[in-house]
């Protein structure tokens, strides 16, 4: 079994630190990835601080992984050594499902296995991409295009896909009116694809901090939602808005904005409850959904669109020495829009 150098999550409180870790032995369908880069996400930190459920530490996380082929199994026909690729949220699914066999394996009816704190296929838990090296089935390997940089590649498997799925399930295209409720590392890539898309795009925030880039991403306009005249001038306005807040909010007056048949749909995921009226559905034949990321043709899809039309998150290296502080940094709102953990240096001097 494959020894490799990682940085992981001691416990709920404590500092994330270097550690080794095994990974399955490669086998006939497998890739094994030497990983350059992996985003960081705001899932990692509600994981690793055990707000989502218990955790079995140490645990690696990181599910924004890119980097390049070190070797395939003898039954892997897809890839060849050397080829630029990338491993989302997902790592297996049971592929047999009504989901799994419509292309959505992240809505598979037994559960997909996750990039990390899942029960791999041999009984182990499931290390995630802040690590030198990752063995995935090739079915759930990507291929990142060469007009995308690699360390701009990862965020897209996670922030990129996760905004992306929704607008298409919701048919955003031209003449399509679209709010985006945050605008962190998943709102400006919701901003992003709906402007690439021809949408009509709002930014709503809670102030009005990041209002030059919400317009220099292609927003039309910025709201600030701690403003009460928001809510009144926007009033039946949009038909999809895109909640990417991980924080709870007002779900009641959020629907008030939209237009008749038009959806609130959720992709940020408090850990708190929320809570709705009925009556703020019934008025208008609103909905109120939730979307989480897309399947793997879906995502292979997103890169070829993102490389044809050169849509790429906002991101800033960070070194594993520096983790942490970017954890304090995404917690306080402090980033703009995506860390990118660089993970070349946990290779050993000889690889």
């Amino acid at each position: 079994m494959p020894t490799v150098n990682a940085i992981a999550a001691p416990s709920a409180t404590d500092p994330l630190k270097a550690v080794t870790i095994t990974r399955r032995d490669p086998g006939p369908r497998d890739v094994v990835i030497d990983l350059e880069f992996c985003g960081v996400c705001h899932s990692d930190i509600h994981t690793v601080r055990g707000d989502w459920g218990p955790v079995p530490y140490p645990l690696v996380v990181g599910h924004e992984m890119a980097g390049r082929v070190a070797s395939v199994g003898s039954a892997v026909t897809a890839f060849s050594v050397g080829d630029r690729v990338g491993v989302g949220t997902m790592v297996d699914s049971c592929r047999e499902c009504d989901n799994c066999r419509d292309g959505l394996e992240q809505y598979c009816l037994t559960g997909n296995i996750q990039a990390y704190n899942s029960i791999d296929r041999d009984g182990t838990v499931t290390q995630g991409g802040y690590s030198a090296l990752v063995v995935v089935d090739e079915f759930f390997v990507l291929r990142i295009p060469e007009a995308l940089p690699l360390e701009a590649a990862g965020p897209l498997l996670c922030a990129g896909i996760t905004t992306w799925s929704p607008m298409r399930h919701w048919n955003v295209g031209p003449g399509s009116r679209v709010a985006v409720l945050g605008l962190g590392g998943l709102g400006h890539m919701a901003v992003k694809f709906a402007v690439a898309l021809g949408a009509d795009v709002t930014v709503l925030s809670q102030s009005l901090r990041k209002q030059d880039d919400g317009l220099r991403l292609g927003a039309r306009a910025f709201r600030a939602t701690s403003d009460p005249q928001t809510f009144a001038d926007l009033a039946n306005t949009f038909d999809l808005i895109v909640n990417t807040v991980s924080a709870p909010v007002d779900v009641d007056a959020f629907l008030r904005l939209l237009r008749r048949n038009g959806t609130l749909v959720n992709v940020g995921a408090p850990a708190e409850p929320l809570s709705l009226q009925a009556l703020s559905l019934i008025v208008g034949r609103r909905s109120f959904a939730g979307s989480a990321t897309g399947g793997i043709a879906e995502t292979q899809q997103m890169l070829e669109f993102c490389a044809e039309h050169g849509v790429l998150p906002d991101v800033e290296l960070v070194s594993p020495d520096d983790i942490n502080e970017a954890y304090e940094r995404v917690l306080a709102s402090d980033v703009r829009y995506r860390f990118v953990l660089d993970v070349r240096s946990l290779r050993p001097a000889d690889a």
